[in-house]
């Protein structure tokens, strides 16, 4: 039986949703209260707790010790005897780390050619070949001695009349770029702010630096990187101080503007897109409805050339199986895994876990544990083969389905997948996110229909229509793929109207 078909039994029966055979608890669709009876499998469980909408019923005894079972996978150990009806959560469910059993490829899988009638979007072609959605001028700090100018250089646009092709000017402020190890860290911060700067959505951009910091300006203006022309570096010590480099960087970004106006939307092909797959404030709702049908999403975007690349590593631990499962070949396998033990490392020498991902918000929407959260997550990433693992910030190529090695931490992850060239990024949350980015337009999934409508202001779609029973996994991800056309033609995104731009590079070292 389908979710849908689920949700579409008589009230009595539908109050629970079982994901698979296998499964011993089932999720609540709604509240349930003490005495409810509710439909499970051809079994009628008496609820005898107040369960949370969410959150996890027992529909069969669980002994202490047994294992926990959703999506078909264990989540956990019960940690006390659970009574068919009870609430499993936190305080009756262990976390644990089993050992995991990895099906490598054994030959290489072909990458399926774009289709010639794939459907069209209007963009921007840049010289390299790449294309924008978007068609903004940067204004990149080089460290955080040069974030507060670099606001003021964006803020002084705010008011102005720009050309109809050019769509703003867009500070990038951080509190990087200086007191850094020399070596991982400085590259890769350095390799993010090289994305920012040589983006599809970006016409031209100025870096500009304090001086004397560590991050200097040299390294993006050197062999290599963007022409002149459409890159201008600046540092606050040569032109005199903050209000000297403002006047200084408006005379050059009033060039770069006049340049955009010439640049014009034309219809492409969707196989340019690239689109980031991110969640945010996710509950046990994400696994069922928004993030699944994202995944139908990604999955189209994959059949005409497109490419959709899924981040968070450590919202994957505990389904590295199913990724690993997927890969194109053991190459791309095993440089997806190193960046799991890799991450393993550095938890473990700062004497983190993994599990410490779930934030409060994630438990009180029902995920218990990093392993129930990471199984849903996966989900965006459709069911192609992953073609590509890329390291943090890393330039993405596609097409298909693409890996990118990032934190769970939102800011820092949409950092990483802009920076490494998506054109567009779709969010989905369950407790409710506003984020958004400078110059990539993020979509807002709402996993729920409650949270649709207490921050309808913030949200782009409801996928809580699965849950309710009004629609299927399938019809809300061909929902999303036609809106991921539309905004990547130029329509705004919530995100985009309120003017969120939060740009966060992950730093992985001391600071010194």
């Amino acid at each position: 039986m389908s979710l849908f078909e689920i949700a579409k039994l008589p009230n009595a029966a539908n109050s629970a949703i079982h994901l698979n055979e296998a499964d011993n608890v089932a999720i609540a669709r709604v509240a349930l209260q003490p005495g409810q009876t509710v439909y499970v499998t051809g079994a009628n469980v008496v609820v005898t707790q107040p369960i949370p909408a969410g959150h996890k019923v027992a529909i069969c005894r669980i002994a202490t010790g047994a294992r926990v079972f959703r999506y078909g996978q264990p989540i956990g150990r019960a940690s006390t005897d659970i009574a068919p009806g009870e609430h499993v959560h936190t305080h009756n469910l262990a976390y644990e780390e089993h050992p995991l059993e990895y099906e490598f490829p054994a030959g290489d899988t072909t990458v399926a050619a774009p289709k010639p009638d794939a459907p069209t979007f209007l963009g921007y072609r840049r010289v390299e070949g790449r294309v924008g959605t978007r068609n903004y001028i940067a204004v990149v700090a080089a460290s955080n001695c040069a974030a507060h100018t670099v606001a003021l250089i964006a803020r002084s646009y705010e008011q102005a009349s720009l050309p109809a092709d050019v769509d703003g000017v867009v500070a990038f402020p951080h509190g990087e770029g200086c007191a850094h190890t020399i070596g991982p860290d400085t590259e890769q911060l350095r390799r993010t702010l090289a994305g920012v700067l040589d983006h599809p959505n970006v016409s031209a951009a100025v870096i500009l630096g304090l001086g004397c910091e560590t991050n200097q300006i040299e390294h993006y203006l050197g062999p290599g990187a963007k022409g002149s022309e459409r890159l201008v570096g600046l540092t606050i010590q040569e032109s005199g101080g903050t209000r000297s480099t403002v006047e200084a960087a408006r005379r050059e970004i009033d060039r770069l503007i006049e340049r955009a106006a010439s640049e014009h939307r034309v219809e492409v092909s969707a196989g340019n897109i690239a689109l980031g797959l991110n969640c945010g404030g996710s509950d046990s709702f994400s696994g069922i409805t928004a993030n699944p049908a994202l995944g139908v999403c990604s999955d189209l975007l994959a059949q005409i050339g497109a490419t959709a690349v899924l981040a968070e590593t450590t919202e994957t631990f505990g389904a590295e199986q199913l990724i690993i499962a997927r890969a194109r070949n053991r190459a791309v396998a095993e440089r997806y895994l190193g960046f799991v033990r890799g991450y393993k490392d550095y938890l473990r020498r700062m004497g983190g876990s993994f599990d410490d991902n779930p934030s409060p918000g994630n438990k009180a929407g029902g995920l218990t544990n990093i392993l129930e959260k990471s199984l849903g997550a996966v989900a965006k990433a459709g069911s192609t083969p992953m073609n590509e693992a890329v390291d943090y910030a890393e330039r993405v190529h596609g097409p298909g389905f693409v890996f990118m090695n990032t934190p769970g931490y939102d800011p820092v992850s949409l950092t990483g997948l802009a920076a490494g060239g998506v054109n567009l990024i779709a969010f989905t949350t369950g407790r409710g996110s506003a984020i958004g980015f400078p110059s990539v337009p993020v979509i807002k999934i709402a996993t729920n229909s409650a949270t649709w409508r207490r921050m309808r202001d913030n949200m782009d779609i409801n996928a809580g229509r699965i849950a309710d029973g009004e629609n299927t996994v399938e019809e809300i991800g061909r929902e999303t793929f036609d809106m991921v056309l539309r905004v990547a033609s130029g329509e705004r995104t919530a995100s985009e109207r309120h003017g969120h731009s939060e740009f966060v590079p992950w730093r992985i070292g001391p600071v010194l």
